[in-house]
């Protein structure tokens, strides 16, 4: 009667191998769901980097050449101001 009571307390070796196994497949699927999605934001940060560098690259390059554009342009013409004819006041005679 002693085997009755250790096997109802404890459930049997293979329901336990099973929920340990069920257990660990759960584990293995949810590390293979995060080994992913790292994956996957490690790509975008690499793409995200990639463009920006690219932008950078061109900002410069664009840059440079207004630089060397406005050292190769003449001087500005310098603003002509138009002045507005004085009109001459008569005085009256009182």
């Amino acid at each position: 009667m002693s085997d009755d009571r250790s096997n109802a307390a404890s459930p049997p070796i293979a329901k336990r191998e099973a929920a340990r196994k069920n257990a660990q497949d759960h584990f293995a699927a949810s590390e293979r769901r995060d080994t992913e999605v790292r994956k996957e934001l490690e790509r975008q940060q690499n793409a995200a980097s990639a463009q920006i560098a690219k932008l950078r690259g061109l900002r410069l390059a664009k840059e440079e050449a207004d630089r060397i554009a406005a050292e190769n342009a003449p001087p500005p013409a310098p603003k002509v101001r138009k002045t507005k004819p004085k009109v001459k006041k008569i005085a009256k005679a009182s």
